[in-house]
């Protein structure tokens, strides 16, 4: 729910921004719903009685009677949002979510009269901002370190209570959404998604995919994506970044980059250089769904650490499946990648090698040539891979639910969707009376397939872009 945006040094510009029409006119009925004191009069339904003037020299006057260093960025600013599925909440319902995440953050301890000035700002149905100043009344300054992570407990409060969608936990595995600016500029381009969205799934099959560093960046590179290389001072490669062509910032003038790390907490140099595997040979294919099985197996005796360096291979080997599919099921088990994609990142610390991870590779190497030497595999071929799948993703979330985590997947749903769909004989044509064979058709070389987008969302929050300079506005 709660999201934090920049800090800024501009009460005033800040405060003009979220009472003003917005960027793109998205701006309706701005008000306030909240404030550190109660009955403050709001200055867009009593303009008489309150400017925003008036409100930015209230904020500010504690800063400005600080007798000692002041804060470089006096001005914070969270955003905080509701799914768009959840019911709209009345002003009063966020009169109480902002105060308590004011209080939660360290902004305004409940009962405290000498905490900091804030104020919550509601301009659209979905979300409210509050800003505040970082300077407390008494003079002192407010310890709001880890103000986030508590806001994050607060929310996951009013979740439960009022049945709203919940978040992901804080485990460092929840996917990275795009915020609402990214969003903003994709349906200006007429786009589908976000640039970080199309990026996190091209990066995503090139990383299960490639054997070594090289064969990463190529993999990327021949998908179209714009690829950036970070050498450390002996000239050694430790990072990168993507940018999709045509993507720029600052009125065109440089391209919007992502780091991996940036796009998935899975997704930086070295986490993807962990799922590195020796080459097989392609005939290995013929034992993958056995491999599968057993690799399954191992995977429900595995302990915490052992167990999440299988569950990453299982990812994997589930985005190769989705990308190497034939027609009839390829959506299904896209989907189910894209389901069991949380549940491929686990906490802590993960054993790179054994037995189930190995298996799973393997048979993530071997589809990746199932086009070549495949072709007359048909649906039995098919099936027995999708039940093998089945079984590897049903282990997987009993391990999970073994190790209390909280991730969850619908993978195996899907799964078995795409079993069901393989196992039925397709619709005969009028003039024949020969069922069709379902057939796994040739990959394109090095093309790789879009993934929907991951309709299971959990609960995001995103902050609007602040105005002007010295505001901390994000790109």
């Amino acid at each position: 729910m709660p999201k934090k945006a920049a800090s800024g040094e501009s009460t005033a510009d800040l405060l003009a921004y979220l009472f003003g029409p917005g960027n793109h006119e998205e701006h309706t009925d701005p008000h306030l719903v909240a404030a550190w004191t109660p009955g403050l009069p709001c200055p867009a339904r009593t303009p008489d009685r309150m400017t925003l003037s008036d409100l930015a020299l209230l904020l500010d006057a504690p800063v400005d009677a600080l007798r000692g260093p002041k804060p470089a960025e006096h001005v914070w600013h969270v955003s905080v949002r509701n799914e768009p599925d959840d019911r709209v909440l009345s002003d009063a319902e966020w009169a109480t979510v902002a105060a308590e995440m004011a209080a939660a953050a360290g902004i305004a301890p409940h009962g405290d009269a000498q905490a900091c000035r804030w104020v919550a700002v509601r301009h659209a149905t979905d979300h409210i901002h509050l800003v505040a100043t970082l300077a407390r009344q008494d003079g002192r300054h407010p310890r709001i370190r880890g103000d986030i992570p508590r806001m994050h407990t607060a929310a996951r409060a009013f979740e439960t209570a009022w049945n709203l969608t919940p978040m992901s936990p804080l485990d460092r595995t929840a996917r990275r959404a795009p915020v609402t600016g990214e969003r903003e500029k994709a349906a200006r381009r007429g786009l589908p998604e976000a640039a970080r969205e199309s990026l996190q799934r091209t990066v995503r099959e090139a990383a299960a995919r490639a054997t070594t560093t090289t064969d990463f960046l190529t993999r990327l590179r021949d998908a179209g994506l714009r690829v950036r290389e970070h050498h450390d001072e002996n000239g050694a490669l430790d990072g990168y970044a993507v940018a999709l062509p045509g993507d720029r910032a600052d009125h065109g003038t440089r391209p919007v980059w992502f780091s991996g790390r940036t796009l998935a907490y899975d997704l930086s140099l070295p986490r993807i250089r962990e799922r590195f595997h020796p080459t097989i040979a392609p005939a290995d294919l013929a034992r993958a769904h056995t491999r599968i099985r057993e690799a399954a197996t191992l995977l429900t005796q595995a302990g915490r650490t052992e167990g999440a360096g299988d569950v990453a291979a299982l990812g994997d080997l589930l985005v190769v499946a989705a990308a190497t599919a034939p027609t009839p099921v390829r959506d299904q088990i896209r989907a189910a990648a894209a389901a069991f994609e949380q549940a491929s990142r686990t906490p802590g610390t993960r054993t790179l090698h054994g037995t189930a991870r190995a298996h799973f590779k393997a048979s993530a190497q071997a589809l990746e040539h199932a086009p070549r030497t495949a072709r007359g595999g048909g649906a039995p071929a098919v099936l027995a891979l999708l039940i093998a799948l089945v079984e590897a993703v049903e282990a997987a979330t009993a391990w999970h639910r073994a190790q209390h985590h909280d991730a969850q997947t619908r993978a195996a749903a899907l799964l078995r969707e795409a079993a069901t769909l393989t196992s039925t004989p397709p619709p005969t044509r009028p003039t024949r009376t020969v069922p069709r064979t379902v057939r796994v058709t040739r990959a394109p070389s090095r093309d790789l397939a879009a993934v929907p987008p991951d309709t299971g969302a959990p609960l995001r929050t995103h902050s609007a872009p602040p105005p002007g300079p010295g505001t901390g506005r994000s790109r």
